[in-house]
């Protein structure tokens, strides 16, 4: 009889689909990475960090970090509130909300781009009277950037936080009430510490998603390089110009910013399990 603490090894089949996974990420993931690695290098690495030093990719870089810092804590804000809501109540609509805020997940993001022309586009945009009064440009400006954005990445943190609100129940946080905590106290010490690996997790997916967002921000940008250019319209474009040192350069930079924020993600998760008391 085996014991409980007995390790199983793989048999020739269990190899097999070791062997089969490794080889699909090899291919998929790891061979793809390194090419982009090493046509950012192939010319030198002088000529990796002059390309750097431009002003359209210093332009884009800044575009693109204060896009993700102004959408990041809107839908972080937004995701703990619909989840809130949906996993604490039982309401006509219920359904009807979740898929409204799974839409981004089943629109093109290139036909969200488009709506968004439509709706504040100059001269035939819904809201463009409006808007040309008050002299505020939406469409190839920053705001439109924005919106694109905020609408790709909008499901991330409720979708995560909404399951583990579920499981977690009302329970503690009424027994939580009775002792006296307020609300904001209920939050930070009963919901909190069940749900920061959901809403880190929503956290990440969102940053990921609004750092490497193409087809929504290339519709209502105007992809003009220097001014409304994000790092990955930036990709694009230099790659069409055969500045391929400059697309592949600024494509390493997008994987320095996605490991950055998995690094952030390991430092976070050492902190809160040094901050959990070892049961």
């Amino acid at each position: 009889m085996r014991s409980a603490n007995s390790v199983t090894q793989p048999d020739q089949w269990q190899w097999l689909l070791i062997i089969l996974a490794l080889t699909y990420l090899g291919v998929v993931l790891l061979l793809p990475a390194g090419v982009v690695f090493h046509a950012a290098f192939q010319e030198g690495i002088g000529a990796f960090f002059a390309s750097l030093h431009s002003h359209a990719f210093r332009q884009a870089t800044h575009l693109t970090l204060i896009v993700t810092a102004i959408a990041l804590p809107l839908n972080t804000l937004f995701g703990l509130c619909a989840a809130w809501v949906i996993a604490r109540n039982q309401f006509r609509g219920r359904t009807l909300l979740l898929s409204i805020i799974d839409l981004p997940f089943s629109i093109s993001p290139v036909v969200a781009g488009l709506m968004l022309v439509l709706l504040y586009g100059d001269r035939i945009g819904w809201f463009s009277p409006l808007l040309a009064s008050l002299g505020i440009k939406i469409i190839f400006a920053l705001p439109g950037i924005v919106l694109a954005t905020v609408f790709v990445t909008l499901p991330f943190v409720a979708r995560e936080v909404i399951p583990v609100l579920e499981d977690l129940g009302p329970e503690p946080e009424e027994a939580a009430r009775t002792l006296g905590a307020n609300s904001w106290q209920i939050f930070r010490r009963v919901i909190l510490p069940h749900i920061r690996w959901g809403l880190l997790y929503g956290i990440l997916l969102t940053n990921a998603r609004a750092l490497g967002e193409f087809g929504a921000v290339a519709v209502v940008s105007g992809n003009i390089l220097g001014r409304t250019a994000t790092l990955p319209i930036f990709v694009e474009q230099s790659y069409q110009n055969y500045q391929s040192v400059a697309a592949f350069s600024a494509a390493v930079v997008l994987a320095g910013l996605a490991i950055l924020t998995l690094i952030g993600k390991g430092i976070l998760e050492h902190y809160f399990l040094k901050k959990t008391p070892s049961s």
